[in-house]
């Protein structure tokens, strides 16, 4: 009865921030009043808290990473409460929908009964558990903190996958735009323009030269859409595995990327956030500063901050000041050189890293929602410079015609 007490269930929820913005996303919890009570904890008004609805069909058996931050999130607390490790496993096991995520527990649980520490039965499984997470947890087991290691990483790995999804959003948008743009433009070029072709037959007179221009593109695409279509799907395909196989090929994509316009500010800020959030994690749990460094360089997600952050290591390795290292790369904002600088002088440098993530996460939340503002304009800015383009193209002709007759 006592393990079915504790059973933690996913309840969804929708409330306000500190910044009185709408947000919303899911989280384990025993009822929906603790639920509430977690929230308010940090710091979100919620409100309305419901239990996620299980499937119709039974649960998924893909693992996501917010699967694993909501794993580590329920470890934390189970062990909080005093409930053995062990047992921590079965319960959260028994109140997971998702079946590959059911089974990867259990593996985990059997691993630890066995006599494996936890760390190692983590590293059996390095599709979900990268390094960083075992040598955290293996720090933590070590000290003999592992619940406060669990609550600090899965509060780093929930900061990260919400950051994630906002730099995904915002690069999802202008990619839409450029679908819509290309779908409803190939449409008219395939099936409106031939009418007007038809109609222009009979004229008898020569076409303004931007109408032949439409129609001979048209006569191309509906003779050859089939070789446009196998062209973007082609390079589509290559250039994701260019990216693949070749580090240089990618890290010259990373640097470009990075100057483009809005887009490329928002993943330079998000590589700063998570240059924050995970120095400070793995500071703060006693990894010394080169080692962290190391495992930072990988997680900043883009290969010239990657770069940057060995600069960084070997000099700080060396004597350097961490603040002097990251100005000497001249990547990193002024802001969170200060930031890092107050940190190293007062001895307080987990502190000061946790309010560059903060902030730089704060500021990729505010672009982000300026970018989505922005964009509903901008479609309609696209689609009707294109499709305007177009139907101006057509009735070009018989404006002509009209002036001649009057």
């Amino acid at each position: 009865m006592a393990e079915k007490a504790q059973k933690l269930s996913t309840f969804t929820w929708e409330g306000k921030d500190r910044k009185g913005n709408k947000a919303k996303g899911e989280i384990a919890g025993i009822s929906t009043s603790l639920v509430k009570a977690q929230l308010r904890k940090q710091g979100i008004t919620p409100d309305k808290v419901r239990k996620k609805a299980k499937p119709l069909f039974g649960g998924s058996s893909k693992i996501t990473p917010f699967d694993i931050a909501m794993l580590t999130r329920q470890m934390a607390t189970m062990m909080k409460a005093g409930v053995p490790l062990v047992q921590s496993f079965d319960i959260v096991a028994d109140g997971l929908e998702n079946k590959g995520l059911q089974e990867l527990v259990t593996s985990i649980r059997n691993d630890v009964a066995s006599g494996a520490s936890f760390a190692a039965s983590l590293r059996r499984h390095p599709k979900y558990f990268d390094d960083l997470y075992c040598n955290l947890v293996d720090s933590g087991e070590k000290a003999g903190a592992l619940e406060q290691m669990l609550d600090r990483i899965a509060t780093y790995l929930e900061k990260t996958e919400i950051l994630k999804k906002k730099v995904k959003k915002a690069m999802t948008y202008p990619v839409a735009v450029i679908i819509v743009a290309v779908i409803v433009t190939a449409i008219l070029l395939v099936k409106v323009v031939p009418q007007f072709e038809e109609l222009f037959h009979g004229f008898g007179a020569e076409l303004p030269t931007f109408t032949q221009f439409i129609i001979r593109i048209s006569e191309w695409m509906q003779k050859w859409w089939f070789v446009a279509l196998f062209s973007i799907v082609a390079f589509i395909f290559f250039f994701r595995e260019a990216k693949r196989r070749s580090a240089k090929f990618s890290d010259t994509v990373d640097k470009y990327v990075l100057k483009l316009p809005i887009v490329g500010e928002i993943l330079d800020k998000s590589a700063v956030a998570r240059f924050g959030r995970v120095l400070a994690t793995t500071f703060a749990s006693g990894v010394p500063l080169v080692d962290a460094l190391e495992s930072v360089a990988g997680a900043t997600g883009n290969a010239v901050y990657r770069d940057g952050i060995h600069r960084i290591r070997d000099e700080v390795s060396s004597g350097t000041q961490l603040q002097a290292s990251m100005k000497a790369t001249g990547i990193f904002p002024v802001m969170a050189v200060q930031l890092t600088a107050i940190g190293e002088e007062s001895g307080n440098l987990d502190a000061m890293l946790e309010k560059v993530a903060t902030h730089y996460e704060s500021v990729v939340d505010d672009m982000v929602d300026n970018l989505t503002a922005l964009m509903e304009p901008m479609i309609m800015a696209v689609l009707g410079v294109l499709v305007g383009g177009l139907i101006v193209g057509m009735y070009l002709p018989i404006f002509q015609m009209g002036q001649v007759v009057g």
